[in-house]
């Protein structure tokens, strides 16, 4: 069985910084990409950030420059730093990973249960 711990939400000032934690535990034999994102209340859940085992990133174009995403293959944890953060990003974040529980198995996704963050300003 596969899970995602998520860990590093909490409440903050309008201008600080978080750094959220999602690990990957379990049955895996690939994990091909990792990501963020987050669904604020009353709106649809969205993409912040994802990253593939080549290091390769992508953001939303709304935390371009704020965020950062980093991957530590050998922990199968990836980091979401957030900087200069705004009330806009108040949402829950919720941690995903595309993987492999064995090499026989196409890719599936699966998610975490998400963690709040709160920017007030």
């Amino acid at each position: 069985q596969v899970q995602l711990v998520e860990s590093g939400g909490g409440l903050v000032q309008l201008g600080g910084s978080l750094r959220l934690s999602c690990a990957a535990s379990g049955s895996i034999a690939r994990i091909s990409n990792m990501g963020w994102y987050r669904q604020a209340p009353g709106k649809q859940r969205e993409p912040v950030a994802s990253i593939n085992r080549d290091s390769s990133t992508n953001y939303a174009d709304s935390v371009k420059g704020r965020f950062t995403i980093f991957l530590d293959n050998a922990k199968s944890t990836v980091y979401l730093q957030m900087n200069s953060l705004e009330p806009e990003d108040t949402a829950i974040y919720y941690c995903n990973a595309l993987l492999q529980r064995t090499w026989n198995e196409p890719a599936s996704r699966y998610w975490g249960q998400g963690t709040q963050v709160t920017v007030s300003s």
